[in-house]
């Protein structure tokens, strides 16, 4: 129901129809307009309030990463929010798209990879942003993030004219050509955005 109440704030909710609960208070607003498209805030305070509730030590990043021997402050501070934020981005990501990619539906999660839109270099604000993910196995993320395969803002796959040279390998047939023209899986919620998908068609995409 606290999620209704957020629901009854979100603009692409309503563009679908959706209204959301209408018993919202005063304060469910004010965390609405606290986090809403911030997401580098929202994705490292709820990673804390998860790891809490679960009981688990966010400290474990230290360990993963091997940043023992770095002195506590701000660098260490950093390179562990960075770490979390980024978990966040593909577990956000990979259950959208209920742990499949959304090109050939393989669902074996260690080959899935939480895929940006517009790259990680490109665009500050929507690093964190799950409207510029993509659940992508590793070797269309690759084909992807080189331009060799895009997806239209009307969700269909497009391959590049450069992967269509190499089209009597059977391997490049069944990896890429056959799914030119196809429409990717939408999932549910966090629908990639048209515009992202508009930016990677015209700055990305090897015509």
């Amino acid at each position: 129901m606290k999620i209704g109440n957020f629901g009854s704030f979100d603009p692409e909710l309503k563009k679908r129809g959706i209204v959301g609960l209408v018993n919202a208070s005063k304060l469910d607003k004010v965390i609405w307009d606290e986090f809403n498209n911030n997401w580098d805030k929202l994705a490292y305070e709820s990673e804390l309030l998860i790891a809490k509730f679960l009981g688990e030590d966010v400290n474990k990043y230290i360990i993963e990463l091997n940043l023992g021997n770095l002195p506590i402050g701000k660098t260490r501070d950093s390179i562990v929010k960075v770490r979390i934020n980024q978990n966040f981005f593909r577990q956000t990501i990979l259950s959208a798209y209920n742990n499949k990619c959304c090109i050939t539906k393989i669902n074996i999660p260690s080959l899935l990879i939480a895929s940006h839109i517009i790259p990680w270099s490109h665009d500050e604000k929507n690093r964190l942003n799950p409207h510029n993910g993509l659940c992508l196995n590793a070797i269309h993320d690759k084909a992807f993030d080189k331009g060799y395969l895009t997806i239209t803002p009307d969700y269909l796959i497009k391959i590049s004219k450069a992967i269509h040279k190499y089209n009597p390998i059977n391997v490049i047939n069944d990896l890429f050509i056959k799914y030119d023209n196809k429409k990717i899986m939408v999932p549910e919620r966090f629908i990639p955005s048209k515009d992202f998908l508009d930016y990677h068609y015209k700055k990305i995409f090897i015509k």
